[in-house]
């Protein structure tokens, strides 16, 4: 601002004029739609194409003149819960993912708890160090050991290794969950009588439900799409869906019809699960987050 201007306006700037301001808020706002119409569409084309190529013939998949302009068939869905028998891969992922994250939340809520009441953070940073190394690395001595006890190809073994995936997770959201909860709770209902695992079972546990909550939506769906452990520890009558997914390709041939069907067999389950429960995961998150 010049001096001449200050001596005009007293020496205080003057205020923006809401003309002027409009058309930077109007772009603003295309911007955002612009960029959030963007993200949207990057992520729907994928899913577009592929519930479209499942109703398609494998000449049609490949065939960019029949991108939407095609004969629908239900052949590849006969062939997914038919030849496929992909019934029985479904209930050994639901079987496995409910005792993963089952198994996670009976040993990572008290661990959770008692990070965050006797201020060992550092140790939720440890087990978040698992999700950081590969799972190939793990393969080979878990293979082994199994092996020798002969439990490779049960659902123990994959439920175990799930715990892998699912535990750092339910660590993680419930130690930040616990900080959040005043400890003068604690204190009211122990000075009442109850011992600490009485005030963390009578008082904590129905307070922490959304973050459990959080953590069992978000295990679950970890363990469900979880291929490389299944691949390698599963056998024919434990498999997995998304090892199941594997038997559409060869060597010479993909079943691309078929292999898109049996992507949307994987796909719209977890997608179901994440549509009603958005609500609940975020309210979750931000929950823990914010408390305190």
């Amino acid at each position: 601002m010049s001096a001449t201007q200050a001596l005009v306006t007293g020496g205080r700037p003057r205020a923006t004029s809401p003309r002027r301001r409009r058309p930077a808020v109007i772009v603003a706002g295309a911007a955002r739609v612009v960029g959030i119409a963007a993200v949207v569409l990057a992520f729907l084309i994928p899913l577009i194409w592929m519930l479209l190529a499942s109703f398609k013939r494998n000449l049609d998949v490949v065939d960019p003149s029949k991108v939407f302009s095609f004969t629908p068939t239900l052949n590849n869905y006969d062939t997914v819960f038919g030849a496929q028998d992909f019934g029985a891969f479904i209930v050994n992922s639901i079987v496995v993912g409910i005792g993963a994250t089952a198994l996670a939340l009976v040993i990572g809520v008290p661990a959770a708890y008692g990070i965050a009441r006797f201020k060992a953070q550092s140790m939720t940073a440890f087990l978040l160090m698992a999700r950081v190394i590969p799972g190939v690395s793990l393969l080979i001595p878990w293979y082994f050991l199994f092996s020798q006890i002969h439990f490779v190809g049960t659902y123990g073994v994959l439920i175990l290794t799930h715990l892998f995936v699912t535990m750092p997770l339910v660590v993680a959201i419930m130690t930040s969950f616990f900080d959040g909860i005043p400890t003068e709770l604690e204190e009211a209902a122990q000075i009442d009588g109850s011992s600490r695992i009485g005030a963390f079972v009578r008082v904590v546990l129905p307070l922490s439900v959304p973050g459990i909550a959080t953590s069992s939506i978000l295990s679950f769906i970890f363990s469900w799409n979880n291929f490389l452990f299944a691949l390698v520890l599963s056998n024919q009558e434990t498999r997995t869906l998304p090892v199941a997914i594997v038997n559409f390709t060869s060597y010479a041939s993909v079943d691309w019809g078929g292999l898109m069907a049996a992507a949307v067999v994987i796909t719209v389950p977890v997608m179901i699960v994440a549509l009603f429960a958005q609500r609940y995961v975020v309210s979750g998150l931000t929950a823990g987050a914010t408390k305190g």
